[in-house]
């Protein structure tokens, strides 16, 4: 990922510098597109957290709902638990999203290259420790789980 970063530096940070000394049209079109990716970042991050306070929203009110009702609490938290991470787990997914739309306006040195970076995987782990603890099991058993649970003899 990072000699991704590098390479995209490397070729697009030149283009861009050569373009900036040129003062030509390809300075205005950088600066149209980086415009949009800000506009695009913003509204992708303002969704993520939409779906985040929505989903935790959502999710208490079921809990109450199934805590006061016949499922009693055990049931209703161990819901409630799933509910709630799967609605950070879509906002997160929409976040990451932002981020990697962000790289495409924020200037590329190192340092603002390195703190994406450091985001998206910080994110990127929330994102896999939620899922995680949501399903219990580890995302590459899946098939193997799908498999027994069809399978009559095992």
């Amino acid at each position: 990922m990072l000699a991704a970063f590098l390479l995209l530096y490397s070729l697009f940070g030149a283009s861009v510098a050569h373009a900036q000394e040129a003062g030509g049209f390809l300075s205005e079109s950088r600066s149209t597109v980086v415009h949009l990716a800000e506009l695009v970042t913003s509204g992708i991050e303002a969704v993520g957290i939409g779906v985040i306070v929505l989903g935790a929203t959502i999710a208490t009110a079921l809990f109450l709902r199934d805590g006061f009702g016949a499922a009693g609490w055990d049931d209703a938290y161990e819901r409630y638990r799933a509910n709630l991470g799967r609605g950070i787990l879509i906002g997160l997914e929409l976040l990451v999203a932002a981020d990697i739309i962000a790289t495409v306006a924020a200037p590329l040195d190192f340092s603002t290259v390195g703190a994406l970076g450091v985001i998206v995987l910080i994110r990127t782990f929330l994102s896999f420790s939620l899922e995680v603890e949501i399903k219990g099991h580890w995302p590459w058993q899946e098939s193997r789980i799908r498999k027994r649970g069809t399978d009559p003899g095992g």
